[in-house]
């Protein structure tokens, strides 16, 4: 089966050239689509140029920064695949995974598969109170979806492609992990985690999350759960 790789970047120079050819030495079947989502710095010349070495690249662009969630539905509305995997373009997730979360969509499992940061799988030792907000949000999202994922905000999200087909995507921001985790849910597609590392980074080190985007994304669960 063809997977599609979507890439949300922003400003991501230090790291974009090396985040691609990770997932371009995954032995599958794939695209990958990169959104540059209005990045300032030196990430779109570099995009350029990896565009024309490779055949399964595809560079997408939006004008200004919209946020995540934007990048991410342009890059949706390019797939191809019959798979999707969300991929960030920061170093903080594996590529080398991608075999392990697609073993429960391909052997006929699940229709959704996140991989979770929390479950068994090392990772780099850091923020307390970062660590406490997801947790806070994934039982939220679990209380009012009736879920019982352990990482609701990872970026790891695996899925078939006609799992779009059902559900309309609206946040911009950051609230594409609980808009998307709510609407699967009242959709009762069968969702499996599997244990990721997790390399995570500081803010000095180019972290974009804020606790703004925390308290968006309760404010987002609490709407898909109840009005929309």
């Amino acid at each position: 089966m063809k997977i599609s790789v979507i890439i949300p970047v922003y400003n991501e120079e230090a790291t974009i050239s090396e985040i691609i050819a990770r997932v371009g030495a995954i032995d599958l079947e794939k695209e990958i689509i990169i959104v540059d989502d209005g990045s300032t710095d030196g990430t779109p010349q570099q995009l350029k140029e990896i565009a024309g070495k490779f055949d399964n690249v595809k560079v997408l662009a939006h004008g200004k920064n919209l946020g995540k969630g934007a990048a991410l539905r342009t890059g949706f509305a390019a797939a191809t695949g019959d798979i999707i995997i969300i991929q960030d373009a920061d170093l903080e997730y594996d590529p080398r995974e991608y075999e392990a979360l697609l073993v429960p969509v391909l052997d006929g499992r699940a229709d959704v598969v996140y991989g979770s940061r929390f479950l068994s799988g090392p990772h780099r030792v850091l923020f307390f109170w970062h660590y406490l907000g997801n947790k806070f949000l994934t039982l939220l999202c679990d209380a009012f979806s009736n879920l019982n994922l352990t990482d609701m905000e990872t970026c790891y999200k695996v899925f078939k492609k006609e799992v779009l087909d059902e559900i309309q995507l609206k946040s911009n921001r950051f609230g594409f992990e609980p808009e998307f985790t709510m609407k699967i849910a009242k959709k009762g597609f069968r969702v499996y985690e599997v244990p990721i590392s997790y390399s995570g980074r500081t803010y000095e080190e180019g972290k974009k999350i804020s606790w703004q985007d925390g308290l968006a994304a309760i404010v987002t669960i609490l709407w898909y759960r109840f009005f929309d």
